[in-house]
């Protein structure tokens, strides 16, 4: 029994021994660094605490006021430093910026940090704000009038140089633009195309029939080649003339598209016998007389001579309008 007292009494000791190291390796300090001023002055409250670097601490916190009527204008940046003989020893310090306008002494109280060992209070700090002395024996003036300054262009000019310096930069880039842009090449006046009087289209595929007769492919055995470029000339001439897609149809699709068209017998006689004998020839391979294949040119040159377009003279109001018929 007297071995378990004494075991709990050194115990006992030795927490009291390390809180009272603990607490003596902590110091916190409140000062100001002008404890007397003048009403409406400002001045700073500085706190700041030393403590072991490893251990941790908790800041006061203070809001817009540390008592009635001693504001805080500002509240810096904790700053941290190290003791140079022994850097296992940290000290954070903090300033407030503050100030008040009524005179009379204030007693800023003691503020708690929060440490491992315990809380620790700074000390209190006295502020004493006075009023301006003003000397009663001296009378009342009135205020002063504002004094006349002379204000020339120079002074204008001083106070306004860099507006003067960019407008006169802007009026001459402005002259610039303006010089180069008269002074630009000019560019060379396209000449307009010429535009080609519209051929009517029996006389374009005539002159392409007597150009494609003077080839004489036919009687040059190119007797495939000849009534292909003939049925082209012909197809060609039907797309302008009646307005159906004659290059993308067969024969009977073309003859099927000029059913209703205004075109005799004789005429479509012959458009038969061109087309017909031209399909057996690309796809029969089949070999027509000479008399055939003149008979082909000779039925194209009829067929678009008889369906072409016709110019009457309009004289219904006694006027020489032409019309196309």
């Amino acid at each position: 029994m007297k071995f378990e007292f004494k075991y709990l009494y050194i115990t006992i000791l030795f927490l009291i021994t390390c809180v009272g190291v603990s607490s003596a390796q902590v110091s916190v300090s409140a000062k100001i660094d002008k404890p007397t001023m003048l009403i409406g002055e400002q001045t700073k409250l500085h706190l700041s605490i030393t403590f072991p670097a490893k251990d941790t601490v908790g800041f006061p916190h203070l809001a817009d006021s540390l008592v009635a009527k001693v504001q805080i204008l500002n509240i810096g940046k904790p700053d941290t430093t190290f003791d140079k003989n022994d850097l296992n020893k940290e000290t954070i310090h903090r300033s407030y910026l503050i100030t008040s306008f009524d005179t009379g002494q204030y007693v800023i109280p003691q503020y708690v940090f929060h440490t491992k060992s315990g809380d620790i209070k700074t000390n209190e700090v006295v502020l004493t704000i006075k009023s301006v002395a003003v000397d009663t024996t001296k009378g009342i003036y009135d205020i002063k009038q504002p004094f006349k300054v002379d204000y020339g262009f120079i002074d204008w000019l001083r106070d306004n140089w860099k507006t003067v310096a960019g407008t006169a930069l802007a009026l001459l880039a402005i002259l610039a633009g303006i010089y180069f842009w008269l002074k630009r090449p000019k560019k060379p006046v396209e000449a307009k195309p010429e535009v080609k009087p519209l051929i009517p289209a029996d006389i374009e595929a005539i002159n392409q029939l007597n150009a494609l007769r003077e080839q004489k492919l036919w009687q040059a055995d190119q007797v495939k080649e000849y009534h292909s470029e003939l049925t082209d000339i012909i197809r060609q001439y039907l797309e302008k003339r009646y307005g159906i897609k004659a290059h993308e149809q067969t024969s009977d699709e073309i003859f099927t598209a000029l059913r209703y068209m205004d075109i005799d017998d004789d005429s479509r006689n012959k458009l038969r016998q061109i087309l017909l004998l031209a399909d057996l020839v690309k796809f029969a391979k089949q070999k027509p007389l000479p008399a055939e294949n003149e008979q082909s040119i000779e039925n194209a040159i009829a067929f678009v001579m008889n369906t072409k377009k016709q110019v009457q003279l309009n004289q219904d109001k006694g006027e020489g309008n032409n019309e196309l018929v």
